[in-house]
């Protein structure tokens, strides 16, 4: 380190010293790219075909290992999950060592060993690299496959899917690859309910037996080891692997679309619209047109510099970011494909700037000082990337596996800085589609449609099985019998009826969340009939609290204290707690809209003035979600709470588990304790 800080020192003084033979008023010539001296692994194969590559680097006791069986993409079919299912199950145990064992093990010795359905890592300190690579081998080649793992692996897998079906990012990457592949691609496939439950153990360990090959696969060892001592090692653990046949399959051909369409999916429950432009390329990495490729992404939406983003976000106001991705594949299509999260009432616009951003990049060359900057953001990361003692074992076996050649990595930054701003126009008038893309968008038909239908384009509606139905049905009308004071009076019913209500004097509720691995707790207080506290703690501070007593309150964020003013003092003070709807059944700024489908159920949906709207199931009566509309820093997003898993407390029904979602983040909080007419003092609310 003293060495490295003493070479910049004296590189500084050096440049002050020439300074005075530098004519400023003259723009530098850039030199040469910088030949690149990529350190090659050193490599070996067993007789089985296992193809292994070793970087010796002895700065660190430190070892990591990864096999990768490159077999390509696997279609599944009515089978689709069994890949998961049995990654799930690789790597707890081997048949001749039970799992508790097994895994006691490895935390033992301070390693970690991931075991997926193609591939297998570990890191270790150097002294344990033997016995954990005995491990790692003998965990893929005798696997403990048992019927009680895969009954947990399997259960595990339908919990998620079943988690996942009220998730805007989960249906919309679902839907997207299965309209843009076709469902009979592996790429398009994905797993169901009852493509899961096909699956049984016997096809877990017919796809084991099946892909499992050592003539297929390749082993990367980097750290503190001795290059000889390696190959005696794996030739012992590996060397019995048997090699064997890999099924032949053809990919299906991909097409993309003949004119630009719009693919939606409803859904009702969204606060938020997915939105994605997208169509398919052809793109290898070895093609010529790669390096302008990646360029030309980075420029166009490949971060908080890409025109999408400083449009979509910078500009508009839209989204919380919008990016785009150019993909590469050696076996099948990829996609070219730009992409956000918008509010509903601006879907319509964001797929306007997005086909005018592709249409505007394809139709005008960039300018040179955006390619420079995108220049210099590819040599940082690529100068970056060689001092990581893993990128010359990544690089060789990309050139093996991806057909690249020789020298692709040593004149990598001279082939980019020979990217002009022609070749940025030339790709993207041949990858960047604007008229034979799918627009695929899943959102809230009620609060999208009417706007979508005003462009130009095709609109297609799917199911969240990216199965063709047809236009979602909007709103239902109201029956003349409804009013807004029997809705709320039959919430109240729901609850437990007026009397249990009117008997309610304070309330305290206790809730806990996890938010981007934080734990949360938020503690909410009520006394009638305005009184409130709610506080939120983690990390253990307090993150942000609101109180207010009945005639002045206040809000604090982090140690910013707000006093409650103007049209937020005047809606505390007209509040109703702890039910909002006592106070809501004669105010004249609360209005019953319309009825609407939400998760396949009928739900009143309620005006509350013009940032609040609420929604009670027509059946039950009870109240399902409220999305708020907040307004901070220029920025407009909606925030969205739903209520379910109600339990009667005390004779009144509390929901206890409560979802959140604000722009991009997404929480449920849990309902912990409850207490009715206790633990809840005047002292509470100052």
């Amino acid at each position: 380190m003293r060495t490295k800080i003493t070479t910049l020192i004296a590189l500084f003084l050096l440049s002050l010293g020439v300074t005075a033979q530098i004519d400023r008023t003259k723009q530098p010539v850039a030199g040469p790219a910088p030949k690149i001296n990529l350190g090659k692994p050193q490599t070996f194969d067993l007789k089985n075909g296992l193809k292994v590559m070793v970087v010796e680097n002895h700065k660190l006791p430190k070892v990591t290992a990864s096999l990768i069986l490159d077999n390509g993409p696997i279609f599944e079919g009515e089978k689709a999950g069994v890949s998961s299912i049995t990654a799930g199950m690789m790597g707890n145990g081997t048949t001749s060592m039970p799992k508790d064992v097994f895994v006691e093990e490895i935390d033992f010795l301070g390693a970690s060993l991931n075991i997926g359905s193609q591939n297998a890592s570990f890191n270790t300190l150097s002294k344990y690299f033997p016995r954990i690579l005995t491990l790692m081998a003998d965990a893929i080649q005798n696997p403990l496959l048992t019927q009680e793992e895969f009954e947990k692996q399997q259960a595990q897998l339908l919990e998620g899917i079943k988690s996942g079906e009220n998730s805007v990012g989960e249906i919309a990457g679902k839907v997207e690859g299965a309209l843009v592949y076709g469902k009979n691609h592996p790429y398009g496939e994905f797993e169901t309910e009852t493509t899961v439950k096909n699956v049984t153990i016997a096809d877990v360990k017919d796809f084991y037996s099946t892909y499992f090959k050592p003539n297929n696969a390749y082993l990367v060892i980097i750290g503190d080891v001795n290059f000889k001592d390696v190959k005696k090692l794996v030739k012992k653990q590996f060397g019995k692997w048997k090699k064997g046949d890999l099924p032949a399959y053809t990919i299906p051909t991909v097409n993309n679309v003949a004119k630009t369409e719009i693919n939606f999916v409803n859904m009702p429950n969204a606060v938020q619209s997915s939105v994605a432009v997208v169509n398919t390329v052809d793109l290898k990495m070895g093609h010529p047109d790669y390096f302008a490729t990646r360029l030309a992404n980075k420029i166009f939406g490949g971060g908080g510099e890409g025109r999408l983003f400083l449009n979509l976000r910078e500009d508009k106001g839209y989204t919380y970011g919008a990016y785009s991705s150019l993909g590469t594949n050696e076996r099948t299509s990829s996609k070219f494909k730009s992409s956000a999260s918008v509010r509903n009432m601006v879907t319509d616009s964001s797929v306007v700037e997005f086909i005018k951003e592709i249409k505007n990049f394809r139709e005008t060359k960039v300018t040179e000082e955006e390619l420079k900057n995108a220049k210099a953001a590819y040599v940082g990361n690529f100068v970056m990337a060689l001092e990581r003692p893993s990128t010359a074992a990544s690089y060789a076996l990309n050139i093996v596996t991806k057909n690249l050649p020789e020298d692709f990595y040593e004149t990598y930054l001279q082939k980019l800085n020979a990217v002009t701003v022609d070749d940025i126009q030339r790709v993207a008038q041949k990858y960047f589609s604007a008229d034979n893309a799918r627009v695929v968008i899943v959102g809230k038909a009620l609060d999208v449609l009417p706007n979508l239908e005003k462009l130009p384009y095709g609109i297609s509606y799917f199911d969240k099985e990216a199965t063709k139905t047809s236009k979602p049905e909007m709103t239902k009308p109201i029956p003349a019998d409804i009013t807004k004071e029997i809705v709320f009076n039959n919430y109240l019913k729901a609850i437990g009826g007026l009397d249990r209500v009117n008997a309610i004097k304070t309330t305290f509720t206790k809730a806990e969340a996890t938010m981007q691995g934080m734990a949360l707790t938020m503690e909410s207080k009520s006394m009638i009939p305005n009184k409130q506290s709610v506080q939120v703690s983690g990390m253990g501070m307090v993150l942000s609290k609101m109180k207010f007593d009945g005639e002045k309150g206040y809000s604090e964020q982090q140690g910013m204290k707000k006093e409650l003013e103007g049209a937020e003092l005047e809606k505390s003070k007209s509040s109703t707690v702890p039910f909002v709807e006592m106070g809501y059944k004669t105010d004249d700024k609360v209005t019953l809209e319309k009825i609407e489908p939400m998760d396949g159920r009928d739900s009143y949906v309620v005006k509350v003035g013009e940032d609040i709207t609420v929604y009670y199931d027509t059946t039950t009566g009870l109240k399902t979600k409220q999305v708020t509309v907040l307004k901070a820093m220029g920025q407009t997003m909606e925030q969205a709470l739903t209520f379910s898993n109600y339990k009667e407390v005390n004779g009144i029904k509390i929901p206890h588990t409560m979802g959140m979602s604000v722009g991009p983040q997404q929480f449920t909080f849990e309902v912990k304790e409850v207490k009715i007419n206790e633990g809840v003092t005047e002292v509470d609310f100052q």
